[in-house]
């Protein structure tokens, strides 16, 4: 099973301004972040961002903050708790109607054309936020891959920690590399050079 861009949706968890100096790995993971927030704006992948009690933390910092459509401000860990999934996967609309219409086993449809089901998330604490959005998100029917080299948290026992946990639930653990080339397929694909010299 190879990720499809055309069916994926970026969440990029807490890079938070206050947060970043203390976490393990940090310039690796926020170099990894922002790429992964540039090839997914290069092939058309929508971005959101969460931020966890931001009075405390800080916002995100500024070069993920601008790749994301959307950023998300939180109380609780899973971010799926404060509505992230509404954002994910919006309500489908009613079918307008009146008395005359056709009976339900005659109508379309209504499923949601643009739904894109797979979530691919990369954030900090790997233990914590990350963990705790990626479990919820799996519990609500999302197939969750988890970008392991955007990931961490202030020790790398808690970050493999989380990575074990989330391995053994079923969630898919890969790379900023394997997300880049899995998203393009083809090295015939308009956005080939543009994506690897990102990740040169």
């Amino acid at each position: 099973m190879l990720l499809d861009a055309a069916q994926s949706q970026l969440v990029l968890v807490d890079y938070q301004s206050r947060l970043m100096p203390v976490i393990f790995e940090n310039a690796l993971v926020l170099a990894n972040a922002v790429r992964l927030g540039q090839m997914a704006r290069l092939l058309e992948v929508p971005v959101w961002g969460t931020e966890q009690n931001p009075s405390r933390l800080g916002e995100n910092v500024a070069e993920v903050k601008a790749l994301c459509a959307q950023t998300l401000s939180k109380m609780q860990f899973s971010a799926v708790e404060e509505g992230l999934g509404e954002w994910l996967r919006p309500p489908v609309k009613a079918a307008a109607g009146n008395a005359r219409s056709l009976p339900k086993h005659l109508q379309k449809p209504q499923g949601n054309a643009a739904e894109r089901n797979t979530v691919v998330v990369a954030g900090c604490e790997a233990h914590v936020c990350l963990l705790q959005t990626a479990l919820d998100l799996l519990e609500d029917e999302f197939e969750v891959w988890v970008v392991t080299d955007a990931c961490s948290s202030r020790t790398e026992r808690n970050r493999d920690a989380a990575f074990d946990r989330l391995a053994g639930v079923g969630v898919e653990l890969v790379t900023t590399e394997m997300v880049a080339f899995e998203w393009l397929r083809t090295a015939e694909h308009p956005a080939f050079k543009a994506v690897q010299a990102l990740i040169k």
